[in-house]
């Protein structure tokens, strides 16, 4: 269900947006806010009409008391519907949607409100909503760091303009100091924008002139080729010489250098790759995490690249690639730890080591590292997935469960996170003999999406031994 314009909408909901228009006008604005409610519970991804909407709904707060007394009437009043919202957002977003229009109609400036408008856009693929929903959360709470990082993901999902979102969170890097969560949204945000003045956004959606799309053609082109996943042996050494030239002319260009450590590192030219990282942490902008995270993710391909040389004939081809193996996850294990130590504040990172200690089969000290990732928003949901997982390993089941179950509370949007964490909860009952609760578990995944991982076959075997 896209975003509409009024030329999408049905006709009757056309109708019902001029009356509302009228009404606005004539300055009946609780008349307008009806009709445009009711527009919106027929064409949710009206993102016009919703704008208009909350204009009029903050001109009737502006008018009002905001006195304490009053705001505080409002908010108990509007429970009852913020409840049902929450209840039905999962299985009827556009309803759900609809009830917080209702509470945002007497508090315009409601989070709880305004999230669920959003997290009902995000389920029904609205993104400009979305978009529209969260800016107003941002407006409110501009130090919310998950919430901007959010807003920033949904902004380039979303092909709106990124100007505001890149502003927000460059003003937050300048009073909170820096952050490799907040600078890496930064740089995604940049690259959209990037891409939309090169024409690829207008290209996409059908609404570049050819003027639009040979507008810096040549720099375009060379974006296009550095990013290309799958590269041409022969595009690939020219964009090499091409970088090594620029270096030459623009020392201080750290963005070329790393294009080009890339390059050379995609090249399996790994020595030179991690010259050029160390080079620039000796710099005055060493003091940046994204670098050594660079260098790591170096060191493991140049693991990987040794592996696929091994002898596939050789008979000890086993020992040898197990041997690379092994040296490899030490290798990750050593230095994830070190640039824990070296950013201890960076949760980001400690739930990296978290994985990498599950990985390695180390669950305790797994579980120490995800616990505290825990506290860091954007990966609050992800480290309790592996928390769950992390107890049942060690067989602690009914805590394993406990986790999954507070996980999918925190989740109201049925997403393939949301489908992870509901199957892993109902292979645990699954183990502990609850056969029933783990079908349910299962069963609410097949209502949504029969073919996720094996719940097909699960449900198939329950009714089939019925």
């Amino acid at each position: 269900m896209p975003d509409k314009s009024i030329s999408e909408i049905a006709p009757d909901a056309r109708r019902l947006f001029t009356k509302a228009n009228e009404a606005a006008q004539r300055d009946n604005g609780d008349y307008a806010i009806d009709l445009y409610c009711q527009v919106l519970s027929r064409e949710p991804g009206f993102l016009e009409c919703r704008r208009l909407l909350r204009a009029e709904q903050q001109k009737k707060a502006a008018k009002g008391s905001s006195g304490f007394f009053k705001k505080m009437m409002s908010g108990a009043g509007s429970s009852p519907q913020l409840a049902k919202a929450k209840l039905i957002l999962s299985k009827n977003p556009a309803d759900a949607m609809a009830a917080a229009e209702q509470v945002l109609s007497s508090d315009p400036a409601s989070a709880a409100a305004l999230r669920i408008v959003a997290d009902g856009a995000m389920a029904l693929d609205l993104p400009k909503t979305a978009c529209f929903a969260l800016e107003s959360m941002v407006d409110h709470s501009p130090k919310d760091k998950a919430l901007l990082i959010e807003y920033a993901e949904w902004l380039s999902k979303s092909g709106e303009d990124t100007a505001k979102g890149e502003r927000a969170l460059q003003e937050l890097i300048r009073t909170g100091g820096y952050d490799g969560d907040l600078s890496q949204a930064l740089k995604n945000l940049s690259a959209r924008t990037t891409m939309d003045k090169g024409g690829y956004n207008a290209a996409e959606t059908g609404k570049a002139s050819f003027r639009d799309m040979l507008r810096n053609r040549e720099e375009a082109n060379k974006l296009e080729q550095a990013n290309r996943v799958v590269k041409d042996e022969d595009v690939t050494e020219r964009l090499i010489r091409e970088y090594e030239e620029r270096i030459q002319k623009e020392p201080a260009n750290l963005k070329i250098k790393r294009e080009l450590a890339k390059m050379y590192s995609e090249k399996s030219r790994f020595t030179e790759s991690i010259a050029i990282y160390d080079a620039i942490k000796a710099s005055d902008a060493g003091n940046d995490p994204t670098l050594d995270r660079a260098i790591a993710e170096v060191k493991v391909k140049q693991f990987d690249h040794l592996i696929s040389q091994v002898n596939p004939f050789a008979a000890d081809h086993a020992d040898q690639v197990a041997k690379l193996q092994a040296d490899k996850m030490s290798y990750q294990l050593d230095e994830c730890q070190k640039r824990v130590e070296r950013y201890p504040t960076d949760l980001a990172i400690r739930f990296e080591l978290g994985v990498l200690c599950f990985q390695a089969g180390k669950i305790s000290e797994a579980i120490a590292e995800f616990q505290k990732a825990q506290q860091n928003p954007h990966k609050k949901l992800a480290a309790m997935n592996y928390l769950a997982q992390c107890y049942s390993r060690r067989k602690m089941y009914d805590i394993a469960a406990r986790t999954f179950q507070n996980a999918i509370k925190e989740k109201p949007v049925f997403d393939n996170e949301k489908k992870d964490l509901v199957y892993n909860l109902g292979c645990v009952l699954e183990t502990m003999g609850k056969k029933e609760e783990a079908i349910e578990q299962f069963k609410l995944i097949f209502e949504v999406d029969a073919s996720f991982k094996d719940v097909g076959k699960k449900v198939d075997e329950y009714y089939s031994a019925q």
